[in-house]
């Protein structure tokens, strides 16, 4: 570090850089009184303004180890019915991971043991078929240990099944008796036809059959569709999210904790009359939790938008969906449900993990390059927009923010927290594949951070399980952090396409961290951020989507465009610094929009763009404000709006450019 002079005065611990030397000289050439450091107490000399340096930031990177417990990626093989080797709680992956049930219910006995004898093997002794009829209240059942949680769990599906719309009726008894995978291709929207085509996808159930009283309506359609070399354009694909069932019953689950199915604990529940032909009659053979359509939607929702990720979010709204739609059912409850996202969840996660990269690029590549084909895409960014066409009265996931509520709604059911509510979030082992798609310019220990910031508070029923599967919330993740509680910097490659080109977060971020975007990329910024570490501009271009886009700290721009996207006056709550190599771009339009508030001081250096949005009409004559400040140092050192010849007004506390000709 060395002082360096300006305006006579050394300005000590300043690093001299091309960069920021291009900015003093900018300041030290600028004149008049309008952006005049005067100092009446001081003699009319010009006090010195030194120009920021890049904000420090915490200084240090946050990370997510892994959890010191078993890991389900490493140990889903035991998620086994009827091998006495994978029995207990300690040895099943499949039941250890939804251990948070055990607050709730005991069960009758602690195996997975109902209704069949096991034979003992490789040492292991076998296992006698429990005596639980199923039957809730009997002398077999389990025993409820927090009635408060049980007794809203039941009077949930009382409530939801007394209430239920005949169209909510009709979805759920889809969802029911159609498999579902095909259930789950609704959730691409624009795609739908285009995947059921390539996937060679059939169902026989398009509507409730006609006499479903007395005939239990099974699809005889193929599910998934056809997978392999008998489906060479898209066999891979579908191969990929076959796999995702690999390792993934919840028989063992439901043989362990014995937990009846709500219609059999109270007859206040009301099932769909036509699902009574699908009752079984065997209790004790029919336990609720887990629910297994949930499990199975969700984990194949999550292998589909590993493959889609321009549809990641709304796949996972159809899956969770599917699940709330066994609740509307009568056939599961609202901890049924949860239970069956979380093993949903944890067999995806294991599938894709186990996967080799090869298989997983393999079947990427498969699906973009026949869906692009089949919808006449020829880029990337065109096959996005495709995937986002219609609007809701087509596409029912066409709303982020609904998706959003609702997808957060049917994480927990809106039940009260019973457990610490401060536990720090943890992320299991390999969880961060699911969005290696997704978020494909971050590493993959920045997407276990995401996946930390953006969980579930901890204390919900069911959900602390100590892998950490059960507080996930991948729909927060795919729209980036929730908090830089480190540094953060992202590096996109434009060149490679998709969301290495363009990615948009949505999340409000918080934390003390810093951002620095570089690479050649975009990225949106589009959350009402409160961060306070503060944002550099390295490289490519960062755009602020939203007022509070830039968080609550300093702004530094030394390489690459900032670009002023809100529809009204991005703020910035600390300085504003643009080096020589710096941009900033205004879109500017009407209420402020393209706009730039600095409530402290604006050192101005670089190139100043300047376009108009849709449906701003700019006269020549008119001048347009473009960034207000409690005090504006120096210049900038070009100019362009876009369709005009224009003058830039420097003023003590503002800069304007004024329209002076039509290009």
């Amino acid at each position: 570090m060395r002082s360096l002079q300006y305006l006579g005065k050394n300005i000590p611990g300043y690093t001299l850089r091309a960069t920021s030397l291009a900015v003093i000289l900018a300041l030290s050439a600028c004149g008049g009184d309008d952006n005049d450091d005067s100092d009446a107490d001081n003699g009319g000399e010009q006090p010195a303004y030194v120009i920021p340096a890049a904000p420090a930031g915490l200084g240090r990177v946050d990370t997510a180890p892994v959890p010191d417990v078993s890991a389900f990626v490493d140990f889903a093989n035991t998620n086994q019915r009827g091998d006495p080797r994978y029995a207990t709680l300690e040895s099943n992956a499949g039941v250890r991971v939804l251990s948070g049930f055990l607050d709730i219910w005991e069960p009758r006995t602690r195996l997975v043991d109902a209704g069949v004898n096991v034979a003992g093997a490789d040492g292991f002794p076998g296992i006698i078929a429990s005596d639980w009829t199923g039957v809730p209240g009997d002398a077999t059942d389990g025993r409820v240990k927090n009635k408060a949680v049980h007794d809203e769990n039941i009077a949930f599906v009382v409530r939801t099944t007394a209430n239920r719309t005949a169209e909510q009726a009709t979805a759920a008894y889809l969802d029911d008796r159609r498999g579902k995978n095909y259930s789950v291709t609704d959730g691409l929207g624009p795609l739908t036809a285009a995947w059921r085509s390539a996937a060679q996808q059939t169902t026989t159930i398009n509507d409730v059959a006609p006499d479903a009283t007395t005939v239990k309506y099974d699809d005889a359609g193929n599910n998934t569709g056809v997978s392999g070399a008998a489906n060479p354009a898209f066999g891979d694909a579908i191969a990929f999210v076959q796999s995702m069932g690999a390792n993934a019953s919840t028989e063992p689950g439901k043989r362990f904790y014995k937990y009846a199915r709500p219609w059999r604990w109270s007859s206040s529940v009301q099932v769909l009359p036509t699902l009574e032909p699908a009752k079984s009659l065997t209790a004790a053979t029919d336990g609720g939790y887990p629910s297994g359509h949930t499990a199975e939607s969700v984990r194949n929702a999550i292998g589909m938008a590993y493959l889609v990720p321009e549809r990641f979010q709304e796949l996972l709204g159809r899956g969770v969906e599917l699940g709330e739609s066994r609740i509307i059912a009568g056939m599961h409850s609202p901890l049924d449900v949860m239970s069956g996202r979380i093993l949903g969840q944890a067999s995806a996660a294991g599938n894709i993990y186990a996967a080799s990269e090869g298989v997983r690029s393999v079947a990427y590549a498969q699906a973009r390059q026949t869906l692009m084909a089949a919808v006449g895409a020829s880029t990337p960014e065109q096959f996005l927009a495709f995937a986002h066409s219609q609007d809701v009265s087509q596409d029912r996931f066409a709303d982020h923010a609904v998706n959003k509520s609702e997808y957060r709604r049917r994480l927990t059911f809106s039940f009260t927290q019973i457990g610490d509510t401060g536990k720090p979030a943890v992320v299991p082992k390999g969880a961060e594949v699911m969005l290696e798609t997704r978020l494909p310019y971050l590493t993959n220990e920045q997407r276990r951070v995401v996946l930390k910031s953006t969980a579930l508070p901890s204390g919900y029923p069911v959900l602390d399980d100590a892998e950490g599967f059960g507080r996930l919330n991948l729909f927060d993740a795919a729209d980036g952090y929730g908090a830089f509680n480190g540094d953060v910097e992202v590096t996109m490659n434009a060149t490679l396409g998709g969301f290495n080109a363009l990615d948009v977060w949505r999340n409000n971020i918080n934390g003390a961290g810093k951002l620095t975007k570089s690479g050649t990329g975009t990225l949106g910024l589009a959350g009402a951020n409160a961060y306070t570490g503060g944002t550099v501009v390295a490289a490519g271009i960062l755009r602020a989507d939203s007022a509070k886009a830039l968080g609550d700290g300093a702004v530094y721009v030394s390489g690459g465009t900032l670009d002023l996207n809100a529809v009204e006056a991005v703020q910035v709550l600390g300085t504003y610094t643009q080096t020589s190599s710096g941009t900033l771009l205004a879109r500017i339009g009407d209420d402020d929009a393209g706009q730039i508030t600095v409530n402290t001081d604006a050192a101005l250096g670089g190139q100043l763009n300047v376009e108009f949005r849709s449906g701003y009409a700019p006269q020549v004559g008119s001048t347009i404000t473009v960034l207000r400040a409690a005090k504006v140092h120096g210049q900038f050192a070009g100019i362009t709006v876009k369709g005009f010849k224009a003058t830039a007004i420097y003023n003590g506390d503002s800069v304007q450019v004024r329209l002076d000709a039509v290009s």
